[in-house]
């Protein structure tokens, strides 16, 4: 199935639909499936679980993907399982690549993506999904910050061309006059940037050179389709736990990962000067109005999205993902299909989606909502 770029239906409600200050989205990437998320409190459970429709639900139900849905995904699964005796539903956060692997080697029902099937996994899905195709479900979305740790520095404000050039190797002082320019009156110290990346296959990495690569195209020349970081120099750390954790303990660093992570860790995140009249911080309601612009791609039941990396709206935090739930269209397992409709079915309810507030997640816009909660029923 080839994705298609034009499409009328926008996402033009989200705003009114985002939890005003919610961390959104925690990990994305290879984390193990034990991995604790950086997030204080934990994660609240449904008191409404008893309402869900388990639909001939049974058995157990593997899938695995995207850590950045992962919190969302504990949620889900724990109201779910209390709802439905009997089943058990397995999601292990191995990462965007991994999941989606899984996925096309018939090894799991659904794979967590935090990017939309590229055309040659489309193409490898149609082995597995036996007379049809795996298809883009979106469930989440919200920013990926830019965390850093600069003591005397807490305002920190870049554009997309430094960033690149900060993780392209090309700027390595804190004191380089691109920096200094974005931030006047900073005590920008002469001292090397550390700059950190994900050593696994990520999402979020795509999602980043996706951004860099429309908004700083002379800076960034690297393939933004790329799961795995493609630029050289910088330290590697795996996982969004290990590079949230670098710079956490290492002064003069600076890495992306979902807001959660920097927010748990109480690191200092880039405002980015977009070319709107102030820069714009990394907050859901922020990454809110830049999604409010995506556009479906995708053609009859994909809805794989196309985001707006360039916004210079008021306001609006350009560095943005949303996570998908992927799955055949056509040809899934008899014995799990029944369990995986019931279980998406119940994620993108509105019931579900209610919960991801409390797992610090922004909800679907409605109109997006409303696509996918009329696709789920058709799988077969």
């Amino acid at each position: 199935m080839k994705l298609s770029r034009k499409n009328g239906l926008r996402a033009s409600a989200i705003g009114a639909l985002v939890v005003s200050g919610a961390l959104v989205l925690s990990a994305c990437g290879s984390d193990n499936n034990t991995e604790t998320p950086a997030k204080e409190g934990g994660t609240k459970t449904s008191a409404a679980a008893s309402n869900i429709a388990c639909e001939g639900a049974k058995g157990k139900l593997l899938a695995a993907g995207s850590s950045a849905q992962r919190n969302a995904m504990d949620l889900w699964v724990k109201n779910f399982q209390a709802a439905c005796e009997g089943v058990e539903i397995n999601y292990q956060g191995i990462g965007s690549g991994g999941g989606i692997t899984k996925f096309n080697q018939g090894q799991v029902a659904f794979a967590g993506s935090d990017s939309a099937l590229k055309e040659e996994e489309v193409a490898e899905s149609q082995k597995i999904c036996k007379g049809g195709t795996g298809i883009n479900l979106p469930m989440v979305g919200g920013p990926i910050a830019i965390a850093y740790k600069l003591d005397g520095v807490d305002n920190l404000v870049l554009d997309a061309s430094t960033i690149a050039k900060i993780f392209d190797n090309k700027i390595t002082k804190w004191n380089d006059p691109a920096i200094a320019k974005l931030n006047p009156g900073a005590k920008l110290p002469d001292s090397t940037i550390q700059a950190f990346h994900r050593s696994d296959e990520s999402g979020t990495t795509q999602n980043l050179g996706k951004y860099l690569s429309t908004a700083a195209p002379a800076d960034w020349k690297h393939d933004p389709k790329s799961k795995s970081w493609p630029a050289q120099g910088g330290q590697a750390a795996n996982g969004s736990s290990g590079v949230a954790t670098a710079v956490k303990d290492t002064e003069g660093s600076i890495s992306y990962m979902e807001l959660s992570y920097a927010t748990a860790n109480k690191s200092s995140t880039v405002s980015i000067n977009t070319g709107a009249a102030a820069p714009v911080a990394a907050s859901s309601e922020n990454a809110s109005k830049a999604i409010a612009a995506a556009k479906v791609k995708g053609t009859g039941n994909d809805v794989a999205l196309s985001l707006d990396y360039k916004t210079k709206a008021e306001g609006a935090y350009p560095i943005v993902l949303v996570t998908y739930e992927i799955a055949c269209d056509k040809g899934n397992k008899a014995e799990t299909l029944p369990t995986l409709k019931a279980f998406l079915n119940y994620t993108v309810s509105e019931e579900g989606q209610k919960v991801l507030a409390d797992a610090g997640y922004a909800p679907l816009p409605a109109e997006i909502a409303a696509k996918v909660r009329a696709i789920v029923p058709t799988l077969s």
